[in-house]
């Protein structure tokens, strides 16, 4: 059970709470900017009836029209021969499809430009097949969604691409990570506004769990075995905003820098409550966060006394330690883990000594 934080809980609440009364959910447990996404309420339901690339019945084709509720009839891997782009007002339900669920392989699918959508348990992974510039999931001035047990893997630049004015967005328990050439990193969040990353694990990444050039809710993930840098700032001339809270920043074989860094003083952020474990022994026994983790002089943020990002709803917290169980028995597409994801799971769950940063997936055994 995720108990709260009695004395943050009440800089959560909703600045416009009777409006708020008003809205429906995406979904019960939806939290975050994203939470109030319509997805294809109201629309028709389309099944996917067909693993192929494309045709009638097939993925493409379900999301090539906006207002839709997109379920589907087969489980299995999805081999998509070229990027797909999804229309506004839709809904991807994954939870129902038989066996593990849905893969999406093979190259990126797109939500640029998009306007309110729901995403749940589905698998977006780009592979070393894919476009040299593209992310697993591209989404560049798309706004109001919510990505709800999603796994977003082996992208080639980055594993998620966010950016260029997206706003009102909740990535909450998703896997987010091993990166693959040239990059092999989780996550640029650049120019956004009111995005919310909650209960994610960030593994397997050089840098970028996530790069955080915007205004960042960063409320218990679980980052692992970063290369470089595991939460990195926006260290730019603009003004930035994060406010972290509860995180679990847990070192693997491939950790050998910072699981913070790279800020400026145009970095405003708040933390609260984050642990950090770096001496690999196979257990998990980190200790808080302290400021001087996010380095000195010109080279750190300013360090907020209070919240930063201004929450338009209540977002759960819970301990770092209580994250940490949380984010290994649920993240990504867990209702039925493949063998990718149970993999990565394991190897969190080793405290230091398993994991492998990798330049294509099948270094890792491919799908």
């Amino acid at each position: 059970m995720k108990s709260l934080y009695f004395s943050i809980l009440a800089c959560f609440l909703f600045v416009h709470l009777a409006q708020a009364q008003d809205k429906p959910l995406a979904f019960p447990g939806a939290e975050g900017f994203g939470q109030f996404a319509t997805g294809g309420t109201g629309g028709e339901t389309v099944h996917v009836t067909t693993l192929d690339d494309s045709g009638p019945g097939s993925f493409r084709d379900a999301v090539s029209k906006p207002d839709r509720t997109v379920v589907f009839d087969v489980g299995g891997v999805i081999r998509l021969q070229s990027n797909v782009a999804v229309s506004s007002g839709i809904t991807l339900d994954g939870q129902n499809a038989p066996g593990d669920g849905v893969t999406l392989y093979g190259r990126s699918v797109s939500f640029s430009g998009e306007n309110n959508v729901i995403v749940r348990y589905l698998r977006f992974r780009e592979g070393i097949a894919g476009d040299k510039g593209k992310c697993s999931v591209n989404l560049s001035g798309g706004g109001n969604m919510i990505f709800d047990h999603c796994s977003i893997e082996w992208g080639r630049w980055d594993c998620l691409g966010l950016t260029k004015g997206s706003h009102d967005i909740t990535f909450q328990n998703c896997i987010i990570g091993e990166g693959i050439d040239p990059q092999r990193f989780g996550s640029l969040s650049d120019t956004i506004t009111n995005i919310t990353y909650s209960h994610n694990l960030w593994i397997n990444n050089q840098s970028r769990n996530p790069k955080a050039k915007g205004r960042i809710q960063y409320i218990n993930n679980v980052v692992y075995n970063w290369g470089v840098c595991g939460l990195v700032g926006g260290h730019s001339e603009a003004d930035h905003f994060l406010d972290a809270i509860g995180n679990y920043f847990i070192a693997g074989p491939d950790s050998r820098g910072h699981f913070t860094g790279e800020y400026k003083p145009t970095d405003h952020v708040y933390q609260r409550d984050n642990f950090a474990d770096t001496d690999k022994d196979g257990k998990l026994n980190g200790r808080l966060v302290v400021v001087a983790d996010f380095g000195s002089g010109d080279e750190a943020p300013t360090l907020m006394t209070n919240l930063t990002v201004a929450p338009q709803i209540a977002v759960t917290i819970e301990s770092a330690q209580d994250a940490v169980s949380d984010v290994l028995a649920h993240a990504g597409c867990s209702l039925h883990r493949d063998a990718v994801d149970a993999r990565l799971i394991d190897a969190v769950q080793s405290f230091g000594t398993r994991g492998k940063i990798i330049h294509d997936e099948a270094e890792a055994g491919g799908l």
